[in-house]
């Protein structure tokens, strides 16, 4: 018997609930909120060169200058670097915010409150009392973690704003009974983001990729690092990049931070609170990367002589309108654009992808590709189950292996946890001094300084931590859900986070789509095409890196059993069909590890006659210490089929 008392109560808390989270700003506070914002900025310059700004020279600057002066309207030039290691990557932005003169626009699905986003944070503050138009947009659900920090920078600076792109229930920062709140109220308005990301200096010269401002982008992490991939181009393409941030800029789903409702209040409680002093938890690193930020000799030997001129730029990007009712069955730019990418593929594809979900669009696609005579090659660089930061994404990848593998004729290398041959800066991470256990868990200890910080590094993937989540959706599942799986050896971890695309060696493609059903449907997107042989062979060979034996495993068809092999993989491909009760035990593939010998010198494809002769099979999930989460895998990849759209 349904027990009235209780559950009126529990209808009154929830009714309290939605009318603390719906809750808004009058015209009034929200008037006064944003004049007391404007009033407590300061107006003061430090640089006495209006012209300038006093911005410092930079030869990554130089480039855009160079390719706008050699370029005519029939004949735009351009220079691109391709930013393969973290701290490359920081190391750029930093010298291009201290190189602005006019302005610079900042456009990220998650700016953190880490060593990392409080030094960009402080260039950009810098700049701005320089002289220099800063505006910094970011998604709601991934904005700095603090609302006195919202609120600080509501008024530290004429010349610097920061605006949210929807908010989540109007406010700055959510917790987690608003999140389910919002989850049962306006799921699909939850669900569509801004993943869109973007740095434009002086309207010359842009960084696009997948990497956020977070530590475990610029491998400053002890635990859990992504090895991610930026594009910097100088040119005249820079101003359709221009476009697309003033649409976001001024899109009607954007908001002031002063407007927003905790952020409002607490400007009216409290006023503007002072930005406190950034508290670098490896003060030494972070002072290091600020000085080679202005060693321009470095700037210039390790980054910018790297450029390369490149013909055919094009920016593809969705804009805000990608979020509308009407819009919602349509095909966004971005999509529509790779698609046409991949069906003009001749000989090969090289596709580069964290979390490998195809939506059914693009699953016809490669059906077509698969058909053609000659047939390309569909290359694969993703995510281990050991090595994602996503496992239910890796869940329904892992139930769809057979398809990928004799459906569409994929050659699939998933990313180790700890790759020997890659990208990385180790010393960078601060995980020198951390000692490990046999789970891969980190010792916390007053004994290693950077150990001590691991526990907050740690949480990013709980709910302690959501900035860390680029699945939104799933952004509160809780820990179980959002950590990374458990290991047989401790060590600071690397998972793939990249997302690129090589066609036939000519052109090559940098952005933020995960070729996934979430960035056709939900998040914009934004990506960098270069039309040239150059470029796109130098990014060919940095993801045939990734893919290198030391680098990944294989998958491959395991060997068939020695009877009834027909009768079993019908029965696991009907299963494969369900939406539910997937519960084949015995997929069609597993991972192999590559053996050289005097007999097999060089790595080979699965469908060379040497293959098995080559690799052995190490098991569905090797580094994996298998437990809840290996459970758990087999329980999404049962039943999770249903996520798709929104992984």
């Amino acid at each position: 018997m349904i027990d009235v008392r209780r559950a009126g109560r529990w209808l009154t808390l929830f009714l309290a609930l939605a009318c603390a989270s719906c809750a808004s700003l009058t015209p009034v506070q929200r008037d006064r909120a944003l004049r007391i914002a404007a009033e407590a900025r300061s107006t003061e310059i430090t640089c006495q060169e209006p012209d300038t700004a006093c911005a410092q020279p930079s030869p990554l600057r130089e480039l855009a200058v160079r390719a706008y002066g050699e370029s005519v309207p029939a004949a735009p030039k351009h220079y691109a670097l391709l930013l393969d290691y973290g701290q490359d990557a920081l190391l750029a932005r930093l010298n291009l915010i201290r190189s602005a003169t006019r302005s610079v626009d900042l456009q990220t699905y998650i700016f953190d409150e880490d060593d990392a986003g409080h030094l960009v944070l402080d260039e950009l503050l810098a700049a701005a009392r320089r002289g220099v138009r800063v505006r910094v947009l970011v998604d709601q659900l991934s904005a700095l973690k603090r609302v006195d920090t919202l609120a600080a920078l509501a008024g530290v600076h004429a010349n610097f704003e920061l605006r949210v792109y929807n908010p989540v229930l109007g406010r700055g920062r959510i917790s987690y009974p608003m999140y389910a709140f919002a989850a049962a109220c306006c799921w699909r308005k939850l669900n569509q983001r801004m993943h869109s990301k973007l740095l434009l200096i002086d309207g010359i010269v842009g960084i696009t990729g997948g990497r956020n401002y977070q530590n475990d982008y610029y491998d400053w992490s002890s635990v859990y690092n992504f090895r991610d991939r930026d594009v910097l181009v100088a040119g005249p393409v820079t101003t359709e990049m221009s476009v697309s941030f003033e649409t976001f800029w001024n899109s009607r789903r954007t908001r002031r931070i002063a407007e927003l409702v905790d952020v409002g209040k607490r400007l009216l409680d409290r006023g503007v609170p002072v930005l406190p002093p950034n508290d670098y938890e490896l003060p030494e690193r972070a002072q290091r990367m600020a000085r080679d930020a202005g060693d321009e000799t470095l700037v210039r030997d390790r980054l910018a002589a790297a450029a390369m001129p490149v013909e055919g730029v094009e920016f593809i990007a969705d804009l805000p309108e990608k979020h509308r009712r009407s819009n919602e069955n349509e095909i966004a730019p971005s999509a529509r654009r790779l698609h046409e990418l991949v069906a003009a593929t001749q000989s090969e594809m090289l596709l580069q992808t964290p979390y490998l979900v195809l939506s059914p669009a693009a699953q016809d696609l490669f059906r077509e590709l698969r058909a053609r005579k000659p047939r390309p090659r569909v290359v694969i660089s993703t995510n281990s189950l050991a090595a994602t930061d996503a496992f239910i994404a890796y869940a329904l990848s892992y139930k769809y292996k057979r398809r990928y593998l004799r459906d569409f004729g994929f050659e699939i290398h998933e990313y180790k946890p700890f790759p020997q041959n890659a990208p990385f800066d180790v010393e960078a991470t601060g995980a020198v001094d951390i000692h490990w256990n046999s789970d891969g868990t980190p010792v916390i200890s007053d004994a290693a300084p950077a150990a001590g910080k691991t526990g907050k590094t740690e949480s990013r993937h709980g709910r302690e931590r959501p900035l860390g989540r680029e699945y939104s959706a799933l952004r509160w599942a809780g820990s179980s859900v959002n950590k990374p799986v458990k290991l047989k050896r401790g060590g600071t971890r690397f998972g793939l986070h990249a997302k690129s695309m090589v066609i036939d060696e000519r052109i090559g493609v940098v952005g933020t789509h995960n070729f996934d059903p979430r960035g056709d449907r939900y998040n914009t997107e934004s990506a960098v095409v270069i039309d040239d042989p150059v470029f796109a062979q130098a990014l060919a060979k940095s993801i045939r890196r990734d893919i290198e034996p030391a680098n990944a495993w294989t998958i491959a068809r395991r060997d068939k059993p020695p009877l009834f092999s027909g009768l079993e993989y019908s029965l696991a491909k009907v299963s494969e069909q369900l939406p539910l009760f997937d519960f084949w035990p015995v997929r069609y593939a597993t991972s192999y590890e590559f053996k050289p010998s005097p007999d097999c010198p060089m790595p080979l494809p699965p469908n060379d006659p040497n293959f098995r002769r080559c690799y052995e099979p190490v098991g569905d999930f090797p580094e994996v210490k298998m437990g809840l989460k290996g459970l758990l895998t087999r329980i999404f990849t049962a039943f999770g089929a249903g996520l798709a759209p929104i992984l």
